[in-house]
């Protein structure tokens, strides 16, 4: 898992450019709203509410665009109706990929999909033929300097976190969905800082590329999560290193 624990963290790198022009505000205000017409707006009974608002403070977002975005999901407020959408397929490599997102038009969405998929040497496959392939996990990411790896560690598991991966610059702190509440709150109990928390696909195996399809895929990927529908990009991949950052940085 080293390769995606690895993308985690230029992800997160990435969010914080998107952040500044205001990209990354877009998605998190469509989870918000998901989330809400969903779940309902309270917050003690909608644990992916709160880590789409714990995303949006995350990145700064002010609390009356958060507010006005949940009471649009609960119907409070008028606004434009998104739903759940979910695509799997394959990629270089015969990587798996499974997307998550948000549309007020399937059509639209799903031909985008198909066409950035087609574009990078992947294809869009049926519903259920990668899912099997992932788990549905929280992940909370913590900057290596934040603590040292034996301490995280011990704070992490105590917490309920079931793996810690050291990525380097970064650690990958995974969990069963419903401890990432917990062990968020218990790094940030210790002083720990969290760089980010939230509810992701990970592969149960994955698949070792390199040259070629290792840059075909990152691209892929890239260009997956620069749509505004898609919310998030699992692959079951492992690239080295040096790749991964060439091309994802």
């Amino acid at each position: 898992m080293s390769g995606h624990s690895k993308w985690h963290s230029i992800r997160h790198k990435k969010a914080a450019v998107d952040a500044k022009r205001g990209k990354l505000f877009t998605k998190i205000i469509r989870e918000l709203t998901v989330a809400a017409r969903t779940g309902g707006g309270n917050l003690d009974a909608n644990p992916r509410l709160r880590t789409a608002i714990q995303a949006a403070k995350d990145v700064n977002m002010p609390k009356d665009t958060i507010d006005k975005a949940i009471r649009k999901g609960t119907g409070e407020l008028p606004g434009v109706s998104y739903e759940d959408v979910t695509y799997e397929g394959y990629g270089p490599g015969g990587v798996a990929i499974f997307i998550h997102g948000s549309t007020d038009n399937r059509n639209r969405t799903s031909a985008v999909i198909r066409n950035i998929l087609s574009k990078h040497n992947g294809n869009l496959g049926e519903v259920g033929c990668v899912s099997w392939m992932f788990a549905k996990k929280g992940i909370v990411l913590v900057d290596a300097s934040a603590a040292d790896e034996d301490t995280l560690t011990e704070i992490a598991i105590e917490a309920g976190a079931e793996d810690l991966v050291n990525n380097g610059d970064s650690f990958t702190v995974t969990t069963e969905p419903g401890d990432l509440d917990a062990v968020r709150s218990a790094l940030e109990g210790k002083g720990v800082k969290v760089e980010s928390a939230e509810i992701s696909m990970v592969p149960n195996t994955t698949v070792k590329l390199e040259g070629k399809d290792a840059e075909h895929l990152l691209k892929l990927v890239g260009a997956l999560e620069e749509q505004d529908d898609v919310q998030s990009v699992s692959a079951n991949f492992d690239i080295a290193d040096e790749v991964i950052e060439k091309i994802g940085a």
